[in-house]
């Protein structure tokens, strides 16, 4: 048996973020129709990947899944444990923004079946707020924290995002002081990334706005690891920091490049060596699952230097790589072409090479897109 992870892409938002390349809708025409749909993707998969794989996550991603009503997902869950072997202790995901939901609405989705929420923060501060488009304040999101807590919501993380335009040190840190101190188990840190198409990147090609350089972000990720280190957080991926035992199994999922099967439009899956996606469009994935069952744009098989290099990135960008088990899955070439810079890099300590382990130190994680174009 594999264990693998189930993902739900649920499309509905209140708004587009000008930062935001996620597929996703304002409208809500098609609700009812995409659950119907979904229903019957999950049911098309089971009859290929329900009996070779167990499932120890589930997460809902968006789009905005807060959006719906609690009965909505329960409907969804039902029919995955329905159709999959599901973990008892399964972590069952939700991305929240906190301008979609309440103290009452957060009791209904635990009781739903959610487990783990994920509330989209990004800042503490109104005005960055406002600038990154976000529908809530700080004193919403905070809120949101408190009323998950007091909701039976233990396993709870949020999202920030840093070098935000004109964004000082003391306001980032001002930001991480302000979650260190909420009833929090994970944070994930992002710097803010021109995506194109986004309406963020078209601003900044107009000139209307103006990203910090690297060096400054570089300054601001240090900082953020140093302040969350010294403030009982692990860092277990380049972007994620959890509490001892609250690593995010489904984001373990895809590091450690294990399978997930995903259902939606726009959504990934990797199993058994093939990657494929599904069309983006919601009209377009509702008609190909009311005509075929799947609503597959296109695939690819991973052949085995692929399968290599997607290894090495996705170990090294969070826990590292088990040497051992790397030469048992692709032999020893690898290694053996790697090792004076796999030295080079432990005596810089950018990285530690102990008993057949090599992971990168937290300076290690500051360059780790430079390490990983030398390693792939």
């Amino acid at each position: 048996m594999k264990d693998s992870a189930l993902y739900i892409h649920v499309p509905f938002c209140d708004h587009k973020c000008i930062y935001c390349d996620f597929y996703s809708i304002i409208t809500t025409d098609n609700i009812s129709n995409f659950l119907s749909a979904v229903k019957k993707e999950i049911k098309y998969y089971s009859n290929l990947y329900s009996e070779d794989h167990t499932y120890s996550s589930i997460f809902f991603g968006g789009g905005t899944p807060s959006l719906m009503e609690p009965y909505y997902l329960n409907e969804i869950i039902s029919s995955l444990k329905d159709n999959y072997r599901i973990n008892e202790d399964a972590e069952i995901t939700m991305e929240t923004n906190p301008g979609t939901v309440n103290k009452n609405k957060l009791e209904q989705f635990r009781k739903a079946g959610i487990n783990r929420i994920s509330i989209g923060i990004q800042s503490f501060h109104d005005d960055e707020l406002k600038f990154l488009t976000r529908i809530h304040d700080k004193e919403t999101a905070i809120l949101a924290v408190h009323d998950a807590k007091n909701s039976g919501f233990d396993n709870i993380s949020i999202d920030l995002i840093f070098n935000l335009p004109g964004q000082t040190k003391d306001r980032w840190k001002y930001n991480l002081q302000i979650a260190v101190d909420l009833p929090i188990k994970h944070i994930s840190a992002y710097s803010l990334i021109l995506e194109r198409g986004t309406i963020l990147n078209k601003m900044v090609l107009d000139g209307k706005v103006t990203i910090q350089d690297e060096d400054y972000d570089a300054e601001l990720y240090e900082l953020t690891i140093n302040f969350l280190l010294s403030n009982g957080f692990t860092q277990y991926e380049v972007s994620n920091f959890t509490k001892p035992g609250y690593e995010c199994r489904h984001n373990n999922a895809y590091w450690r490049y294990r399978d997930y099967l995903s259902f939606g439009p726009s959504a990934h899956s990797f199993v058994n060596g093939k990657r494929w996606w599904n069309f983006s469009s919601l009209k377009h994935y509702i008609s190909e699952i009311e005509n075929k069952g799947n609503a597959i744009a296109n695939f690819e098989k991973i052949n085995n230097e692929m399968a290599l290099n997607e290894y090495v990135m996705l170990a090294l960008r969070s826990k590292g790589i088990d040497l051992m088990e790397l030469e048992k899955k692709f032999g020893k070439s690898w290694i053996s072409r790697n090792f004076n810079y796999i030295k080079k890099l432990d005596e810089r300590n950018l990285a530690e090479l102990k008993d057949n382990f090599l992971h990168l130190t937290k300076s290690g994680y500051a360059v780790c897109d430079e390490i990983l174009s030398k390693l792939i």
